[in-house]
């Protein structure tokens, strides 16, 4: 993943935690910038970073595990802070010359500490004899620790639940601070940063706008560049920015494929005509995304397919415009993290539309992200910085591949055409309820399933429809949305009542722990 470099950033090693993540978003929250590199690639980052201090993420090896991760030897030699999380924990000891085990007591889930001596990671919030709650995952345990090493919190099962060298500002907490079940995590973090680093957390969306510009103008020169619009936050956001760099170089092209919601593609150049004076293109290409697309049954051969065409219309596009030697997209943080395995695991393919890796060697083009290095809430941050209305800041994702994926199965124009309408008027019973806003995602999804009903006198075996409704922040976890029955009656009633096709409405209730893929 190649990123620009910020003054003050803190580096966070993955040793392959679900929760890896959110250790970011707790440091970001702290003002601070950071970024996220799997241990394998953790020394060049390191100095290509050069970070004020490390964070050690948890994982799910065992430090006695032949060839087990560890971290790059030289970041305990340089002298900055280093806080190690769980299994960063354990590495972090063992690295040291402290000695870990196998422990006959696991914890996993809450549990509580005891501080036995105060240290800067509790400044202003602990002292010594106070227990508090935390929340654990391990299977092993510290059993000595290395030289200049205390212990300043111990659990029922950890004697050294969390310990630390103050000289050298090294300490190692054997819970994970970075989630919500431990109520003072992001709090021991923030003291981390701030009070053992020393780091002023003084990193703001302003700043990174003008650093974001400068890099732009920097990669780009005197290059045209060809920007791949959705009317979605993101690509708005990333449009925005890089018009804010370049001015004049810079050409959106709208890809209608015959996958977006219904009047979608009218509404968004519509928006961008009456608030901004970019250049944009809308392509008419539904009929070339569906012929391909029709019948294809697997959801990785409907992305892949996808992905391709994609790249074919915007080769073409730049073609008509003299050429073009860069095409932006707004690809996030979560994108990147999901796009590729930081440990061998399955993230490899979790958001494989995504051409984060590149594109394809016949195009005389570069990539333009300038939004990969923020998480979704974020990006809606920089839009409010940039004047974008509520209207674009506010609207739902709506992933590239579209309709594509919630039809599930084999696709054909009947369906979307279902899809679309059930999707269209599930929305606006949203709105009417006025939930729209405290939503982060809905969306219909058109299963394959057909279902034996009887509507007035008549039998009908018609498609199943589910409805889906998430709450989220950072788009990497997401909880479902708790709707009360009223309102999915009245929705599930006009979709029956209005889209011929479908005769039965059900509601996902299911939610997104870190790294689960959506609808396919």
């Amino acid at each position: 993943m190649k990123t620009t470099t910020h003054s003050d950033t803190i580096l966070i090693i993955d040793f392959g935690s679900q929760v890896t993540q959110l250790i970011a978003r707790r440091i970001r929250e702290a003002g601070v910038f950071c970024e996220i590199v799997p241990f394998q690639l953790a020394e060049d980052a390191f100095a290509r970073i050069k970070p004020k201090a490390v964070i050690l993420s948890g994982g799910p090896a065992s430090t006695n595990d032949i060839g087990s991760p560890r971290a790059p030897q030289i970041i305990f030699e340089s002298g900055i802070p280093v806080l190690g999380i769980c299994y960063g924990q354990m590495a972090l000891c063992v690295q040291m010359g402290g000695v870990a085990e196998a422990s006959s007591h696991r914890e996993f889930g809450r549990a509580f500490v005891e501080v036995q001596k105060d240290c800067p990671l509790f400044d202003g919030m602990w002292t010594t004899g106070q227990r508090h709650q935390v929340w654990m995952s391990h299977g092993d345990r510290v059993i000595s620790l290395p030289k200049g090493f205390e212990v300043y919190a111990k659990s029922e099962g950890s004697p050294f639940a969390i310990f630390g060298d103050a000289a050298r500002k090294m300490y190692g907490l054997m819970f994970h601070p970075e989630v919500v079940h431990t109520p003072d995590g992001a709090r021991l973090l923030q003291n981390f940063v701030h009070k053992v680093a020393g780091i002023k957390g003084d990193w703001s969306m302003h700043a990174y706008r003008e650093h974001a510009v400068e890099a732009i103008r920097s990669q780009v020169g005197s290059g045209k560049v060809i920007c791949a619009l959705s009317g979605g936050v993101d690509s708005s956001v990333a449009a925005l920015l890089i018009h804010e760099a370049v001015g004049d170089q810079l050409t959106c092209i709208l890809v209608d494929h015959g996958l977006m919601r219904k009047n979608e593609a009218s509404d968004v150049v519509a928006m961008f005509n009456e608030h901004y004076n970019l250049p944009l293109i809308r392509v008419d290409a539904a009929d070339r995304f569906i012929d391909a697309l029709e019948g294809e049954v697997d959801p990785e051969k409907k992305r892949k397919t996808i992905g391709r065409l994609f790249i074919e219309v915007f080769e073409e596009e730049a073609e008509k415009l003299g050429g073009a030697d860069f095409l932006a997209q707004g690809t996030l943080y979560p994108d990147v993290i999901e796009s590729v395995s930081f440990t061998g695991g399955p993230s490899v393919t979790i958001k494989s539309h995504h051409n984060v890796g590149g594109l394809p060697e016949r195009m005389n083009m570069k990539l333009v992200e300038p939004l990969r290095e923020l998480f979704k809430d974020e990006v809606r941050v920089l839009g409010k910085e940039l004047g974008l209305p509520d209207s674009f800041i506010g609207r739902h994702p709506f992933p590239g591949p579209g309709l594509a994926i919630r039809c599930p199965g084999g696709l054909s124009r009947e369906k979307l055409e279902i899809l679309r309408e059930a999707d269209a008027i599930y929305l606006d019973e949203i709105r009417k309820a006025g939930l729209y806003d405290a939503i982060w995602q809905a969306f219909a999804v058109l299963l394959p399933v057909q279902t034996v009903g009887v509507m007035g006198d008549g039998r009908t075996y018609e498609f199943v429809c589910a409805l889906r409704a998430v709450t989220s922040i950072d788009g990497m976890t997401a909880d479902f949305y708790p709707y009360d029955m009223e309102f999915l009656g009245r929705a599930a009633t006009r979709i029956i009542n209005e889209v011929k096709g479908i005769n039965r409405v059900v509601y996902d209730v299911t939610s997104k722990p870190p790294g689960t893929i959506e609808w396919e």
